[in-house]
């Protein structure tokens, strides 16, 4: 009877309820909350103070540095206490996201502040707030346009780095004697610093007294062999460095991909009775579209940032011909040393990338997709 009545006592218990959890969430939201709208006034503080809108606020920016680390701890506790279990999952992903914020999100945003600053280091007024002035007087240079001109040029002539490229890769993907010697020569100008290649090549090679390359163009009928006194002409040999650099890195990545190549399709092409070039245009090259498209934009991507070889060999002249976007910005702060107006262009420049690549992006999206 006690057994029964322990039984029946049992099958009418029911689980208690937990409360504590729905005040836990509160708790949570609360403290993330709190912690958020602290960091937000303290940065509101210090950029008020530095732009001279009001007296009060902090000599550097440390206290920056300490309510981020404040705001850190309150996010991860707030996770955990919101999400519970999932939160300490979130916990481990959590670093990766608060690192990217300090080293990527922040430091745009600070370069958006900077750029609002009429901020000249050889100036005893130091940085004060000066507006949309920058961006006017970006609008209004004409040697920042004539590099964004330079850059269409540096960046078309990625197609043709590509089409060397590829002939090279296709190239050592045959049975050629010396293959893996011809392998490793043509990956030597990779090794090489820009700045060593522009020394090496842009002072000494192409010199236009004493240099090789302008020996040679002499005894082949040019009176004067001035690499870098034309403009067409000191574009070109810019580009010619900068792609004897490069052209490695784009051949080893095609040569990755024609290794990868399933052979039974090249077979069946030639039992189909395809002669080399339409082998290669039909099959060989729709098949690498996908590494081909993956290379370029990589290549791009690392022309727009294009400026050591300019500023070490021709300081962007003859009036500005060379000129990169990069190399402008740099003699900008160097001789100018206007912060305000050289972080102003930059951060210019970084929006019209970001634009240029995702329409860039999305267009290789749609040829991928009509290819498939």
């Amino acid at each position: 009877m006690q057994i029964s009545a322990a039984v029946a006592d049992g099958g009418h218990h029911k689980p208690a309820p937990r409360p504590n959890l729905a005040r836990r969430k509160v708790a949570g939201r609360a403290l993330v909350a709190i912690a958020s709208l602290g960091g937000l006034f303290v940065l509101l503080v210090q950029i008020l103070h530095t732009t001279g809108t009001i007296r009060a606020g902090f000599t550097d920016w440390r206290p920056i540095l300490y309510a981020y680390l404040l705001w850190s701890i309150a996010l991860g506790v707030g996770q955990v206490m919101i999400r519970g279990e999932r939160g300490l999952r979130a916990l481990f992903l959590l670093p990766a996201v608060l690192f990217t914020i300090a080293v990527v999100i922040f430091p745009t945003l600070f370069g958006f502040y900077i750029a609002s600053l009429d901020w000249n280091l050889s100036s005893l007024e130091g940085p004060h707030f000066n507006g949309l002035d920058n961006l006017i007087a970006l609008f209004n240079d004409t040697y920042y346009w004539n590099a964004l001109g330079n850059m269409l040029f540096y960046t078309l002539a990625v197609l043709a780095e590509y089409a060397i490229a590829f002939g090279l890769a296709l190239l050592l993907n045959t049975d050629i004697r010396a293959r893996k010697f011809f392998r490793v020569v043509f990956l030597l100008p990779l090794m090489l610093s820009p700045v060593a290649v522009s020394w090496m090549i842009g002072k000494s090679l192409m010199e236009y007294r004493f240099g090789p390359a302008a020996t040679l163009a002499r005894s082949l009928g040019w009176d004067n062999p001035a690499f870098f006194a034309h403009p067409w002409i000191a574009r070109g040999s810019i580009d010619a460095m900068d792609a004897w650099v490069s052209i490695p890195f784009i051949m080893i990545i095609l040569l990755a991909g024609l290794q990868a190549l399933p052979k039974e399709v090249l077979e069946a092409a030639k039992v189909d009775g395809a002669n080399g070039w339409q082998s290669f245009w039909h099959v060989t090259f729709p098949i690498m579209l996908p590494v081909s498209i993956t290379v370029l934009i990589i290549r791009i991507i690392f022309k727009l940032k294009l400026a050591d070889i300019v500023i070490n060999v021709t300081a962007g002249g003859p009036g500005g011909a060379t000129d990169t976007v990069s190399s402008f910005i740099y003699r900008v702060y160097r001789d100018r040393s206007n912060v305000g107006y050289g972080t102003g262009l930059a951060i210019f420049y970084l929006l019209l990338i970001i634009v240029f690549l995702s329409v860039l992006l999305r267009l290789t999206s749609r040829r991928m997709q009509k290819v498939a």
